[in-house]
């Protein structure tokens, strides 16, 4: 599927860059086309030098987290929750553990991080599923969860945006904890009305009454703050969760007698690893993104729809930013490209470009994920995973809009 989206973003840049040489007379445009490529492979680089830093630093605190043992106390926290969402995985199952590992993986922003640590689950899933080639349960809502992606700490978007010279890199901290709390939710409720999990539980009803109570105090705290408010609290809350919780994993470690440095440097060495294995990745989807850009076909598409949006009264602001949503379920580079290349066009603190990170981070690549963790396992037959995963996105996506509007008005 990549494959054909990368190949037409070429192909309809080039039947566009035709049209307005040979019917508008425009002799630029492929000049403009040609510019862009190098343009986009140059920042590819320049993005990645930010990353290279960013990934191994975090994959060297996770190393730590996991050597004290709070990635199982995680565990252990939420095995009665797992035993009654997934009841098919029996309680101790090593599943649990890179369930939990990869959750946590998430949940700190580490995508790169969490999708080996995800395959390890969907094995470890797969080794319980009686029908090899069709999707369990357990795994369906595993999927679910992770294309929905609750982000915490959503750290490789405030390096995007620090590296293309944000104010405040963090601003957009609370806007993605909620759109990402919104998808997670439509995404559970959805996979639990299917499957017909016992939400009303009291084990259950406990831990979304305890995440529903947390999220109510953060709203009832935020409600009737300005929009530069709402920023500021936003940048505050962001930087200070961030290095609380670094604070944290060193503390718990070093108390554990965990030798923090050695185990840093053993994690980081893996994150920058993955990050070099981005390169090619990065510039493959943002020189496609440049010349779709540079070719106008993608203007011309936002166009229609702000003609369609004016004509209904709304405000149009956040159709620049649509490009992401649109291409986040597909490809997680390509949606990165597009919210780059928005704040590139735009300005990495103007609206669109805030609403693009918060689209960033309010999903995953639904499409990108379902084809790796069920190709792993051979299965064929998702299901309602994939139904599922994308009323997640949409919630998320709309979430996203609402949000933004409402911290940066």
């Amino acid at each position: 599927m990549l494959n054909g989206i990368w190949l037409s973003f070429f192909l309809a840049a080039f039947v566009a860059a035709l049209w307005q040489w040979l019917g508008l007379g425009d002799a630029e445009v492929f000049s403009r086309l040609v510019a862009a490529l190098f343009d986009m492979a140059r920042l590819s680089v320049e993005i990645v030098l930010v990353l290279v830093g960013t990934m191994t630093l975090w994959l060297g605190f996770l190393a730590i987290a996991e050597k004290a043992g709070l990635i199982s106390l995680l565990a252990r926290l939420l095995n009665p929750l797992f035993r009654r969402l997934m009841p098919e995985v029996p309680s101790g199952h090593p599943a649990a553990g890179h369930i939990t590992m990869n959750f946590a993986a998430n949940v700190l922003g580490l995508d790169n991080a969490a999708t080996p640590i995800g395959l390890k689950a969907m094995h470890a899933l797969q080794s319980l599923n009686p029908s090899k080639d069709t999707a369990s349960n357990a795994q369906i809502l595993f999927l679910v969860l992770n294309t929905s992606s609750l982000t915490l700490l959503p750290v490789t978007i405030f390096m995007y945006r620090a590296q293309q010279g944000a104010a405040d890199p963090t601003a957009v901290f609370l806007p993605i904890l909620l759109a990402t709390t919104a998808s997670s939710l439509v995404g559970l409720l959805s996979v639990a009305l299917i499957q017909r999990l016992k939400l009303w539980d009291p084990v259950v009803l406990a831990y979304l009454g305890a995440g529903a109570l947390a999220l109510g105090l953060l709203l009832t705290s935020l409600a009737g703050m300005s929009a530069q408010a709402l920023a500021a609290t936003s940048t505050l809350v962001g930087n200070l969760t961030l290095f609380g919780i670094i604070i944290a994993f060193l503390g718990i470690a070093a108390l554990r007698k965990v030798n923090v440095y050695d185990t840093f440097i053993e994690g980081a060495k893996e994150g920058f690893s993955f990050t070099v294995s981005l390169l090619p990745y990065l510039v493959a989807m943002l020189v496609a993104v440049g010349a779709l850009r540079a070719s106008g076909v993608l203007d011309t598409g936002l166009d229609g729809i702000r003609w369609l949006t004016e004509a209904l009264g709304w405000d149009t602001r956040f159709i620049d930013a649509l490009p992401t949503a649109f291409i986040k379920p597909l490809s997680g580079s390509g949606a990165r490209a597009m919210m780059i290349e928005t704040m590139n066009t735009f300005g990495v603190d103007s609206f669109p470009a805030l609403l693009a990170a918060t689209m960033q981070g309010s999903t995953e690549t639904t499409f990108y994920v379902l084809a790796v963790y069920f190709g792993a396992v051979g299965i064929r037959r998702i299901r309602h995973g994939l139904g599922c995963a994308l009323l997640a996105d949409l919630a998320g996506m709309l979430t996203a809009i609402g949000v933004c509007y409402w911290f940066f008005g």
